[in-house]
């Protein structure tokens, strides 16, 4: 079945940097978009970043523009959430999500804080 496992979270200081990463399996990996969604207490989940199958293409929130980049590696079933210059306003569950298979991560805790 389906399955994303994350990992790479977190106590990181304000200025830091941290590198998400979740394994997929389940699906032919190379042929689907990937996303990373984050959830502040008290928030809704909103989407961070997202890259095309094949890596051709990537988007990101505005909140985040510069300072985090979301790279795959499609031999190791693995996408990526390379997060620097990170602020308070950045702590999260961080989630992996698969569009085509509507399949959610566990999700991995990014704290950001002095």
């Amino acid at each position: 079945q389906v399955q994303l496992v994350e990992s790479g979270g977190g106590l990181v200081e304000p200025g830091g940097s941290l590198r998400l990463s979740c394994v997929a399996s389940g699906f032919i990996f190379s042929s689907a978009a990937m996303t990373w969604y984050r959830q502040a207490p008290g928030k809704e989940r909103e989407l961070v970043a997202l890259i095309t199958s094949g890596g051709g293409s990537t988007n990101y929130a505005d909140s985040v523009k510069g300072r985090f980049t979301i790279s795959r590696n499609d031999a190791e079933n693995t996408v990526y959430l390379q997060m620097n210059s990170l602020t308070p306003e950045d702590t999260a569950v961080y989630y992996c999500y698969v569009p085509k298979w509507k399949r959610w991560g566990q999700g991995t805790q990014v704290t950001v804080s002095s």
